[in-house]
């Protein structure tokens, strides 16, 4: 049955209405695919770390707390433009602690992945839980080579769903992995699980996903191999045991984030925006390389922390208005930009010509079935769009209209209407808009700052 249509007298919309210029700098948010990793880290490292311009946003606290539930102590130092800096003491892998309670992920699926692979390698047992979005998200992909590892994972209702209560072990059986999606979540929770396991613990993947793991890995002393066959295929291997350093790591602004802005400024008709110190990481950085490949007007010049503690490459960005064309994606393109697919859609929308996005089924795996989502909303505001299976398809459009769009509680999705706003004619609404804090709490602020 489809959920009923929001109205605009229900609470939390936001409307947003077409503006002459766009000009300024967005506070963007701290990278949330490092802040998750830096903190379970600080976790297991015996020792303080202090994490400096981390994501304040929602599921990065859900992180945050689920540390601070399994004993470290978790000092916020200072606050700012939607970052935080946290100082995380802990006695390391040996000084966890039973978790008081449920160890609640919020709406964090990295939060819940993740930390299932380093419960799994811990002599406690705890539940993990989440809100009704999270636990409609499978798990399977993650509980099953973590139970090959010797890992006791029950669902209390279903197996393969939140909530799940694990019974980690002291030691774990290194696994030779290869994971039939690609999917850096998996990855890493099993690279973490063997952090525990007596041996080789190998994971294989058709399509490079996202590496922060591993460089993180490599910066707090961990040895991390890795190699590509002739036939495309990337292995990433550690050996067990194996324990993390305490360091200070400094989390550089998030490309996800920083998309819709990259987006926003090339298809609108007068723009100029400057992004500072974005992480242009080789496995986050395709929505750069997808948008030039549609024409998109970007600058990229070197930033004074590139290189930051974690290896990660960092740059400003200017994007200004541009005129964009249409583009096929890969399946592989898909996977190297799978958060930004939805504002990509955006892009697509208004490109001249016809874009193609191909094996795009992951999305239906997220906070929503962001396929169905994007679709139904781009459409409201006049864009064509359709879903062919696991497929999308774009025919750019001169313009949009604006109207009344549903996020669904998907705060890409919210983000990704907002944006469309900007150029729509008349007014864009944007229902259950509050979602956007889960990954950019300032977001809302910044469209406003940037707006002249």
């Amino acid at each position: 049955m489809e959920a009923p249509a929001p109205e605009l007298g229900a609470k939390d919309i936001r409307v947003v209405r077409p503006v002459a210029r766009l000009r300024g700098t967005p506070r963007l948010p701290g990278d949330k695919s490092i802040s998750h990793r830096a903190l379970l880290f600080a976790l297991l490292a015996d020792g303080e770390s202090r994490i400096s311009g981390a994501s304040d946003g929602a599921d990065v606290r859900s992180t945050a707390g689920a540390v601070a539930n399994l004993g470290a102590e978790v000092r916020r130092l200072a606050e700012l433009d939607g970052r935080v800096d946290y100082l995380v003491s802990s006695g390391g892998r040996t000084a966890v602690e039973q978790p008081s309670g449920v160890v609640d992920c919020g709406n964090s699926g990295t939060t819940t992945r993740l930390l299932a692979g380093i419960l799994a390698g811990l002599p406690v047992t705890a539940t993990l839980d989440g809100d009704d979005s999270l636990r409609r998200r499978p798990m399977g992909r993650v509980t099953v080579p973590l139970r090959q590892m010797g890992a006791l994972i029950d669902g209390s209702a279903d197996p393969e769903h939140l909530p799940l209560t694990i019974t980690g072990r002291g030691r774990l059986a290194a696994l030779d992995h290869a994971t039939p999606v690609p999917s850096a979540q998996v990855k890493s929770a099993i690279l973490l699980a063997g952090l525990a396991a007596e041996g080789r613990t190998r994971v294989r993947e058709a399509v490079v996903t996202r590496d922060h793991t591993e460089r993180m890995l490599r910066a707090r002393g961990v040895a991390v191999t890795e190699a590509t066959d002739s036939g495309g295929e990337h292995e990433v291997a550690i050996e067990g045991p194996a324990e993390v350093a305490a360091i200070d790591e400094r989390v550089p602004a998030d490309p996800s984030a920083a998309a819709f802005w990259l987006v926003g400024a090339a298809i609108h008709p007068d723009a100029e925006l400057t992004l500072t110190g974005v992480s242009t990481n080789p496995t986050r950085r395709a929505i750069i390389d997808l948008l030039r490949r549609m024409g998109a007007d970007i600058d990229e010049r070197p930033h004074p922390a590139s290189g930051p503690d974690g290896g990660e490459p960092v740059a400003d960005l200017v994007v200004r208005s541009s005129r964009i064309r249409a583009i096929d994606l890969s399946p592989a393109d898909v996977a190297a930009a799978i958060d930004e697919i939805p504002i990509l859609c955006l892009a697509a929308a208004v490109a001249r010509g016809r874009t193609r996005i191909r094996g795009a089924g992951e999305l239906r795996h997220k906070e929503s079935d962001r396929i169905a989502g994007i679709v139904a909303g781009l459409s409201t505001l006049g864009a064509r769009i359709e879903a062919d299976g696991d497929d999308l398809l774009i025919e750019g459009i001169n313009g949009l209209t604006g109207s009344l769009t549903d996020s669904l509680g998907d705060h890409r999705l919210a983000m990704t209407f907002a944006v469309a706003g900007l150029i729509a004619t008349g007014e864009t609404a944007v229902a259950q808009a509050k979602s956007a804090a889960v990954s950019y709490p300032g977001f809302f602020d910044d469209l406003d700052r940037v707006s002249a």
